[in-house]
């Protein structure tokens, strides 16, 4: 029969798994980008951060690309995206993909706010 975990150390796996628990590489930055679409524009603003997404996560360099929207205020999103360097964001900012949503932004946003994080603990 096998052994059963403790109650104990099952708790602390549970605590301990996911990206939460996972240190960075040293040079690695975290984006955070908090957007609003301008009125009327938020199914075509969400449309644009999707297609974003894929091609994303597909880069050298790209730890973690997700967005999120906020449930109590419809047209916010946020990206949360890690890089293994912030040259590795650089790169990402020649690629097609994101040139296709810069020239399309200005037309879906009401506001953007942006600033990378570092890793301390």
């Amino acid at each position: 029969m096998p052994k059963q975990k403790s109650r104990k150390a099952s708790r602390r796996s549970s605590r301990h798994n996911g990206a939460a628990a996972t240190k960075l590489p040293k040079n690695a930055v975290t984006l955070v980008v908090t957007l609003r679409a301008k009125e009327g524009q938020h199914m075509l603003l969400e449309a644009e951060l999707r297609a974003l997404i894929a091609p994303s996560r597909k880069e050298v360099g790209c730890l973690r690309f997700d967005l999120h929207a906020c449930p109590d205020q419809p047209g916010a999103f946020l990206l949360h995206e890690v890089w293994g360097a912030r040259e590795d964001h650089t790169a990402h900012t020649r690629t097609p993909h994101f040139l296709r949503w810069n020239a399309r932004k200005d037309a879906l946003l009401a506001s953007r706010e942006a600033a990378f994080w570092q890793q301390l603990a």
